[in-house]
């Protein structure tokens, strides 16, 4: 690790420690999970070159588990989020399966079309509770000392838990499995030439973002108390695509700022009503033909950093 990473990591945690005492910590937890998620489809699209449509399945999926296991289960939250986790590994070992066998438009529409089964899947299933979703989901009690009902101390967890799956991410792009991911997203069939598996390592990397997928959904259903079928909806996925490609995509930072910049425009913006939407795909084109690399990516090119 260079001392320029180890610099943005320093003050990336100093920014977490105080944030709450400068911000909202109900809005700073979205802004967390939001970025966490957006940083796991970056794994997928940035990193290894493959456009996933249906993310939120990961998310969505896993918000719902994490949610019954503390709600009707009774389990401690850190475990209900291992829960979901689980859950989401799940999917993405089965539909990963199913969806690296295609390559590029194709691989997207499998991915989009294993989601929307999903989705059905929650409107059916009976602790769902459908339309209603699960609500007053209990924070708990982190193993079973630390009350989580106070804003700010699980705020703390999840920047915690938002910031080990940072570095995790980090480790993971950084290491000479990210390098093969990376080889794959620039040249594929040299790849093949060279002797790898490309399938498995697809399968692997799908299976890692999504996992980190769904530890933002269970993550965010615990520090809300509520898990819906919009976490699960092809709404949710069109959104973490957008929050990916406005921050930067293939960027370290990116997709959070991307998260960061989404987040604060819902939340603020909140009472223009369906004029909400119309301003973020402005905001989109306007970035998209001025930072074509996204925010962070124009702003690491224009000042010579090295991406990634």
């Amino acid at each position: 690790m260079s001392k320029a990473t180890r610099n943005v990591f320093v003050v990336l945690f100093m920014a977490l420690l105080i944030a709450p005492f400068v911000g909202y910590p109900i809005f700073l937890m979205k802004v967390l999970c939001f970025a966490l998620f957006a940083s796991a489809f970056n794994l997928l699209i940035g990193f290894t070159g493959l456009l996933s449509f249906g993310h939120a399945m990961f998310f969505g999926f896993a918000a719902y588990v994490a949610g019954h296991a503390a709600k009707v289960w009774g389990l401690t939250p850190e475990l209900a989020i291992l829960a979901g986790t689980f859950s989401a590994a799940f999917i993405g070992l089965v539909t990963g399966w199913l969806a690296v066998r295609r390559q590029g438009i194709y691989f997207a529409m499998v991915t989009l079309a294993l989601a929307q089964m999903i989705y059905f899947i929650c409107v059916q299933a009976p602790f769902t509770y459908a339309e209603d979703g699960i609500q007053s989901i209990p924070r708990g009690k982190l193993f079973g000392l630390i009350d989580l009902t106070n804003d700010t101390v699980m705020y703390y967890v999840v920047a915690a838990i938002f910031m080990a799956a940072f570095a995790l991410i980090y480790r993971i792009i950084h290491s000479p499995f990210g390098q093969v991911l990376k080889s794959l997203r620039e040249n594929e069939p040299r790849a093949l030439s060279l002797g790898y598996n490309v399938d498995h390592y697809k399968l692997v990397a799908f299976v890692l973002s999504g996992t980190l997928a769904g530890l933002a959904g269970a993550t965010k259903s615990i520090a809300f108390g509520i898990a819906t079928l919009t976490d699960v909806g092809w709404q949710m996925s069109g959104e973490v695509v957008l929050m990916t490609l406005l921050g930067g995509m293939g960027t370290i930072l990116g997709p959070s700022v991307g998260a960061a910049v989404i987040v604060t425009m819902q939340n603020y913006l909140s009472g223009l009503g369906s004029m909400v939407s119309i301003i973020m795909g402005a905001t989109f084109v306007v970035c998209v033909l001025m930072f074509r690399r996204g925010i962070v990516g124009e702003i690491e090119h224009r000042f010579g950093t090295k991406k990634g």
